[in-house]
């Protein structure tokens, strides 16, 4: 459980630092481009989900955030797992960096847009907590592939008395 909130805790705090920079450094500011032109930072006010699906249903992504963030919290104490810790921390913390651009930025409180600010080569442009999220349901699917439960089972305690499943 540990390894989950450090990892969504430090998957937010690094999304919305970068946030905060790219809103001064390259918001209304000429394109730059980096590593010979393979990665471009320019601003972008993303009102809907990624790619820019859905502009006018940013209430229904800021209910959707909430809901996967009380998913995750409501389990999180019964996950025994170090690959579905780290998924379901990189995913918390990008529900979370994208919720808080929803919740405080223009235009208002649960209105607001998604800054995006990365774009590689002539993908879409989006921000760390749009790879966090990602990262993460892809950890969480090879978790589930892998046939590794969520919560840990247990079948019997010291001595051979059963135990309740969690």
């Amino acid at each position: 459980m540990y390894l989950l909130w450090t990892i969504a805790a430090a998957g937010l705090a690094v999304d919305q630092i970068t946030k905060a920079i790219a809103a001064v450094v390259v918001e209304g500011h000429e394109a730059r481009h980096a590593l010979g032109g393979a990665v471009t930072f320019t601003a972008f006010r993303n009102p809907g989900a990624a790619g820019s699906f859905a502009p006018r249903a940013t209430l229904v992504f800021t209910l959707l955030a909430i809901v996967v963030l009380v998913l995750i919290a409501r389990v999180a104490p019964s996950v025994r797992s170090v690959g579905w810790a780290a998924g379901l921390g990189l995913i918390f913390a990008g529900a979370g960096g994208n919720l808080a651009d929803r919740l405080f930025r223009t235009p208002g409180f649960g209105r607001g847009a998604v800054l995006d600010f990365i774009q590689v080569g002539d993908s879409g442009i989006f921000n760390l907590a749009d790879q966090c999220v990602t990262a993460g349901a892809a950890i969480v699917l090879i978790q589930t592939f892998r046939g590794i439960p969520l919560r840990a089972v247990a079948t019997s305690a010291p001595g051979g008395r059963p135990l309740e499943q969690r």
